[in-house]
């Protein structure tokens, strides 16, 4: 059975409406496989940056390349660079349609890559986290960034998910060391109670699984088996993984969102994991058959979890159906195929 056949209506139709250019150009890229040659595709995508939500988060761009005020760009929660980035990753920017993107993600290199390898929100490395590291090593590939520095930033998660040369949060002489919020391999963080924590592991595995094959190192393929047994370690329909503060998981595994920022909701795990090549096994037939419950009579999927008035743009009504949550399920579908 297709994917498409999985689909209680026709919501692929729906996400290429025209009055929505930025979800149909998405929809035409990653859902209908326009090559990227395509005159349509690239009509859209031009579209998407001219208008919505690329083109407002954009014009409130400093000219220098951050959002808000200078420096490592975390705070303020969600306008500042940080947020900003990855958001318009998520929305498909390009530095190919825009050149302020690319003034944007060197901004974000040169002041908040610190030496060695660690994304941090403070300015220095001890800053640094699981979901903030895979957040922006992400979001730098899919927004068209191909800097050098990269190779150091994916060298160090990687080796800060296995604990290959990485010293003790105690040895403050060591070059590459843990700290008190990223504090050992596995993902721990110390937010986690120092446990391992599954949100960022998320975004650790979907920023490995971006990086171009030719370009994993051993190291970074042993992360990614690491990382990978780790997310299988529970069953992920069930998200079970270390709760530091918690006698059981967060509610938010369950909620579908957009954007998605550091909290991690079920799909994100399941987009990760496929993204790695995981897409017909089945330790993720009860999760994949939670998303396609999740859909309503149209084939849609709701908006649960959300950041409005929090970041610059509001992406429609909570409970209700909602293009964006609807093209990340729709993704993991036809990626998983029957699944």
């Amino acid at each position: 059975m297709s994917w498409q056949k999985q689909l209680k209506g026709d919501s692929v139709s729906w996400l290429l409406e025209s009055k929505t250019p930025e979800v149909r150009y998405l929809a035409l890229r990653d859902l209908m496989e326009r090559p990227k040659a395509d005159s349509e595709l690239r009509a859209a995508r031009k579209a998407a940056h001219k208008k919505g939500p690329i083109a407002t988060i954009l014009d409130e761009m400093d000219e220098a390349g951050y959002w808000v005020r200078p420096g490592p760009g975390y705070n303020p929660k969600y306008r500042s660079t940080v947020w900003a980035v990855i958001l318009l990753a998520q929305l498909g920017a390009s530095v190919e349609e825009d050149k302020r993107i690319a003034r944007a993600c060197a901004y974000l290199l040169d002041h908040a890559l610190t030496d060695g390898g660690p994304f941090t929100a403070s300015g220095a490395p001890s800053g640094t986290a699981d979901c903030l590291q895979g957040n922006l090593a992400w979001a730098l590939l899919e927004l068209g960034c191909d800097d050098p520095r990269l190779e150091t930033a994916f060298d160090w998660m990687a080796r800060s998910v296995t604990g290959e040369g990485v010293a003790s949060s105690k040895d403050r002489e060591a070059s590459l060391r843990y700290y008190a919020g990223k504090c050992g391999p596995t993902f721990a963080c110390g937010s986690n109670n120092k446990l391992p924590c599954a949100w960022g592991g998320a975004k650790v595995m979907l920023a490995l699984g971006k990086w171009p094959k030719g370009r994993r190192t051993p190291v970074v393929e042993r992360a990614i088996q690491h990382g990978v047994d780790f997310l299988f370690s529970v069953d992920p329909a069930e998200a079970a993984y270390p709760s530091g503060f918690s006698s059981k998981p967060s509610g938010n595994w369950w909620k579908f969102g957009f954007p998605v920022f550091y909290v991690t909701d079920l799909l994100q795990v399941v987009e990760a994991l496929t993204a790695l090549g995981y897409d017909k096994d089945a330790r993720l037939s009860r999760a994949l058959a939670l998303i396609r419950e999740k859909q309503d009579g149209d084939g849609r999927w709701a908006l649960d979890y959300d950041y409005a008035g929090k970041t610059w743009v509001d992406f429609g009504a909570k409970k209700q159906p909602n293009k964006w949550v609807t093209l990340r399920a729709l993704r993991v579908l036809k990626a998983v195929g029957a699944g």
